[in-house]
Order: structure tokens, then C-alpha cells, then sequence
């Protein structure tokens, strides 16, 4: 199982709607995938129609219950695609978290009863670099970053990968940056495409060539419970997805780095 956490500390950068949308699209193309909600939000699992109702073991239990992966994960609509969900408990992990000697293992050490069940595991984290991000670095060979093309996008980036040469130096010597996808392009607007030609001389091959353009079905289809992939297949945003999927997977042997 190859484990990718989606993880920027800049909230309403898409990182939700990537993890729901990737993983819908990774599943459709033959993988056998898991969705680690870590956001208690919750967002992730209902953006899947997981009704709260269905949440009666979550990812805080998953933490700091004791309770085993095969215990909190459920089946999503989407074949082949299961999702461990997170409730509002989840909240409250990152004080409960700091008083224990593996804080920052616990995510890792649960995942590994998982190996042999899916191919891939995606990790929806929260909009911080708090413990729980922490925990998704160091469970994760990898992690996608989302960029939302605006004007304070790189300054959010060269904090986030500090934080990520910490964690290698830490826990996780061999955490890759799998790449960087500009999200919320609006080819309209000239600043947009200012921030990513920059943020593409900055980072070279590490910007999927692949955008996500700001699109109104994206933004309707988690009031559904579904993703755009099936909410509307043919809209822009369900198709840069797909595009997207196809170049994750090109890179799965051989991830790019960056350099903090």
C-alpha cells in the first residue's frame, strides 16, 4: 500500500475536494483505495455521503481508542474505495495527542494492519502542521500538496516543507513530495496566471502539469454526497481530476523531491 497525505497548513486551498475526487478516480481505474478523514471537519466523509450516523468508529478512534483499521473503516458509494471518517471528537485529538511518548506514530502504526488490503491510502489533513498532520508525514511515503494560485501561495509552501524536513529528519527519512497541483485557476483572471508561472520556475517538475480550474460543479457536488467525478463526469473539474489521477500514478514509482 502506498500511503499520500494531502496536506497544505493554508485552509481553502482544495484539499478536500482533491482527496474526494483523487480517490474516486484512482478507484475507477482499477486500485483498491482508503481515505483517511484526519480533518474534524469531517468534510471528506460527508462529501462521500457518510452520514454521521454511519461514523460510529472514526479516525480519533482509530488514534486514541485502540479501535483496529478494519473497526472504523466504511464502504463508500464509490467501488472500491473504503473511508475511516472523522467526527467532531476528532477535535479534540491534538491536546489528548501531546501527553503520549508515540504521539506521532500512532496514524503510522494503524496503517500498517492495511498493507495487504489496498493499493493506495489517501490522507485528507487538517489546515494546520499540528499533531495530527504530524501523524499523516510520518505514516505517508509521499505527500500531494495543493496550491491555490494566489499571491501568498509560496510563502504557505516554504513553511510547509520545513515542517516536512523536520519530519524526515525526525521519523520519516524517506517522505517524498509526490508533487504540487495548482488548484482554483481561473484562466480569466491575469494574477492567477502570474502565480503559476512562478510558483512552475520555483518548483520545475514538481508542478503537476495538470491544473484544477475553479468550477461550480466541484463546489455542488459535495452538498450531494458525492464527488464531482460522479455528481458530473464531463464538467472541467471532474476532467482535470482524471488528468490529475493519470499523472499521480505516472509517478508513484519515482516521486519528485523538494528541497526545503
Amino acid at each position: 500500500m502506498i500511503t499520500i497525505g494531502i496536506a497544505n497548513q493554508k485552509g481553502g486551498v482544495g484539499k478536500t475536494t482533491s482527496a474526494i475526487n483523487l480517490a474516486t478516480a484512482l478507484a475507477a481505474a482499477g486500485e483498491n483505495v482508503l481515505l483517511i478523514d484526519l480533518d474534524p471537519q469531517g468534510n471528506a466523509s460527508t462529501g462521500l455521503g457518510i452520514g454521521r450516523d454511519q461514523r460510529r468508529s472514526s479516525s480519533y478512534d482509530l488514534l486514541l481508542a485502540g479501535a483496529g483499521l478494519a473497526d472504523s473503516v466504511v464502504s463508500s458509494r464509490v467501488p472500491g474505495l473504503d473511508v475511516v471518517p472523522a467526527d467532531v471528537d476528532l477535535s479534540g485529538a491534538e491536546i489528548e495527542l501531546v501527553p503520549l511518548a508515540d504521539r506521532a506514530m500512532r496514524l503510522r502504526r494503524a496503517l500498517e494492519q492495511g498493507r495487504d488490503r489496498w493499493t493506495i491510502c489517501l490522507i485528507d489533513c487538517p489546515p494546520s502542521l499540528g499533531l495530527l498532520t504530524v501523524n499523516a508525514m510520518v505514516a505517508a511515503d509521499a505527500l500531494l500538496v495543493p496550491l491555490q494560485c494566489e499571491f501568498f501561495a509560496l510563502e504557505g509552501l516554504s513553511q510547509l516543507l520545513q515542517t516536512v524536513e523536520r519530519i524526515r529528519k525526525a521519523f520519516n527519512p524517506d517522505l517524498a513530495i509526490l508533487g504540487v497541483v495548482l488548484t482554483m485557476y481561473d484562466r480569466r483572471n491575469r494574477l492567477t496566471d502570474q502565480v503559476a508561472d512562478d510558483v512552475r520556475a520555483c518548483l520545475g517538475s514538481a508542478v503537476f502539469k495538470t491544473v484544477i480550474p475553479r468550477n461550480v460543479r466541484l463546489s455542488e457536488a459535495p452538498s450531494h454526497g458525492l464527488p464531482a467525478l460522479i455528481y458530473d463526469q464531463r464538467c472541467v473539474g471532474s476532467e482535470a481530476y482524471i488528468a490529475l489521477a493519470r499523472e499521480l500514478i505516472a509517478r508513484l514509482p519515482d516521486p519528485v523531491n523538494v528541497a526545503a
